[in-house]
């Protein structure tokens, strides 16, 4: 427990094996299932891969969600059952709506495969509001040089989706939504504002000092609702700050589905083992619902 009073939790990562390496696991956490829309959390990497191998993210589906991929380093190849095929690269953002359902693979390319592959970056997913989460599903990549880019004081910032600091991302969000990168070299300082009552800080990279506490990688600091913090680093940080407006409601997360009534994720659940999802053009393995 952190003894500032503008951090009310501090998550430590759990460690998940997903066959090409290990993840740090957030969100959802027994402390706390969401903050603002964001309900999933994944940090992968730093790694560098033998020639000859890759990611290898097989075709598996999704509902009630966006997806999100923002990679640090790296490229992956997104191939989605709309038909989408979009290498996504550092800065850029690939924001996937599942909605009523979509599928979707993630694997490195032939060229970065033949090379030996380095990755690093992060997954995460947004609960739709619940009138949107039977959408039709939609898929929109945004490059790096289309978001917005500032610095505040030696801080320089980008916002990857939603609102904040008086900028707006293109990014077509369904709720009020903050997601920016924040690049903190030594020495550096920046004030957060209270815009949204959800919000926190993961540190990717480096340290950061909340109130003389001292916060490295890994750590998820979810902060009060009315905090202004004052973020110090000393050697450097890589964070992201991600919140937004509370969730309209209670959501159920089972495997890659999430939605607000449980009925709907056992429908799910029967669909894709009974094959009813649409499939990834060019594709015919898969990932089978968990045992």
């Amino acid at each position: 427990m952190s003894a500032s009073a503008a951090v009310e939790t501090v998550i430590e990562p759990r460690m998940r094996d997903i066959g090409d390496f290990v993840v740090r696991r957030l969100l959802p956490a027994a402390a706390r299932r969401s903050v603002g829309p964001f309900v999933f959390l994944d940090h992968f990497g730093p790694v560098a891969l033998p020639p000859g191998q890759g990611m290898d993210v097989r075709p598996h589906p999704h509902i009630g969600l966006a997806t999100v991929t923002y990679l640090l380093e790296g490229e992956i190849i997104h191939r989605d059952s709309l038909g989408y095929v979009q290498p996504i690269r550092p800065g850029d953002v690939n924001w996937m709506t599942a909605g009523r359902g979509i599928v979707h693979s993630e694997r490195s390319g032939a060229e970065e495969r033949a090379k030996g592959p380095r990755l690093h970056g992060i997954q995460s997913w947004v609960a739709l509001p619940q009138a949107s989460e039977e959408s039709e599903p939609r898929f929109a990549h945004h490059p790096g040089t289309s978001l917005p880019s500032f610095a505040l004081g030696g801080v320089q910032l980008r916002l990857i989706a939603g609102t904040g600091f008086g900028h707006k991302a293109p990014v077509a969000v369904l709720a009020p939504t903050l997601y920016a990168d924040v690049d903190m070299p030594a020495g550096t300082a920046i004030e957060i504002p209270a815009e949204y009552p959800e919000r926190a800080i993961y540190v990717i990279l480096g340290k950061v000092e909340i109130d003389g506490d001292s916060h490295g990688v890994g750590r998820l600091l979810v902060l009060a609702a009315d905090a202004r913090p004052r973020l110090v680093s000393k050697e450097g940080a890589r964070l992201l700050l991600l919140g937004g407006a509370p969730l309209d409601g209670n959501r159920h997360l089972y495997w890659n589905f999430v939605s607000s009534r449980r009925e709907r994720i056992d429908q799910a659940k029967k669909d894709w083992s009974e094959g009813r999802f649409p499939k990834v053009p060019g594709e015919t393995d898969y990932i089978p619902l968990p045992g």
